[in-house]
C-alpha cells in the first residue's frame, strides 16, 4: 500500500476528517465533481506523516460542501483516522473536467488584461472563497482582486497564457489602496 506520488499527479483536495464510523472520509476538493475519483483507478494520498498511499474509490458523493468518499480497505473509523488532513491527488489522466472548468497551475502566471487591451498583470494567486475562487493579479507592488465569475473573466486562453477580463464598474477603483 504504501508507494511514492507519481509524477502524472494533480492535486485534487484535502480529506478533513472521517464521517461517521464505516471509514468515510469528508475530503473537501477543488473540483466541483465527484466524476475524477470514481473514474480514477487509484487515488493517491499524503498523510500528515509523510506516509503516501494509494486506494480504489469504491463510491463519492457530494455531501453539503465535501465529498464523502469510500476507499477499499477504509472499513471503519480507526482506519480512516490516519487519513486526517491528508493531501488527495488524483492521476491526470483520470481527471474529468466540466466545461470551463481549469485547475489552478494553469491559471497561475497567466498574463491578465481587460477587454479593452489594458495589461492589469500577471495572476500570482487563488484564493478559495466559497463557490468561487479570487484571482490576485499582481503588477510590480499593486495587486488586484477579481472574483472568478463569468461577468468578470470573459475568456481563458491556456495557449497564449493570458486571461481577459472585464472591468464591472467599480470593481478596479475597490482595489486601489
Amino acid at each position: 500500500m504504501n508507494s511514492g506520488l507519481p509524477d502524472n499527479v494533480l492535486f485534487f483536495g484535502k480529506v478533513l476528517r472521517p464521517h461517521g464510523l464505516e471509514g468515510l472520509l469528508r475530503v473537501q476538493s477543488f473540483s466541483q465533481s465527484a466524476a475524477s475519483l470514481l473514474n480514477a483507478e487509484k487515488v493517491f494520498f499524503k498523510l500528515t506523516t509523510g506516509e503516501n498511499h494509494h486506494l480504489r474509490v469504491i463510491s463519492a458523493r457530494p455531501h453539503k460542501n465535501v465529498f464523502l468518499v469510500k476507499l477499499e480497505g477504509l472499513t471503519d473509523i480507526s482506519r480512516a483516522e490516519p487519513f486526517r488532513g491528508a493531501e488527495v491527488y488524483v492521476s491526470r489522466e483520470d481527471v474529468v473536467r466540466e466545461e470551463g472548468e481549469y485547475f489552478w497551475f494553469e491559471l497561475l502566471g497567466l498574463d491578465v488584461f481587460l477587454d479593452d487591451g489594458v495589461y492589469l498583470g500577471v495572476v500570482s494567486q487563488i484564493i478559495p472563497a466559497g463557490d468561487n475562487e479570487i484571482y490576485v493579479v499582481k503588477k510590480g507592488d499593486r495587486e488586484i482582486f477579481l472574483p472568478a465569475v463569468r461577468p468578470v473573466v470573459n475568456h481563458i486562453d491556456l495557449e497564449n497564457g493570458k486571461m481577459i477580463v472585464s472591468a464591472l464598474e467599480g470593481l478596479l477603483d475597490l482595489n486601489e489602496i
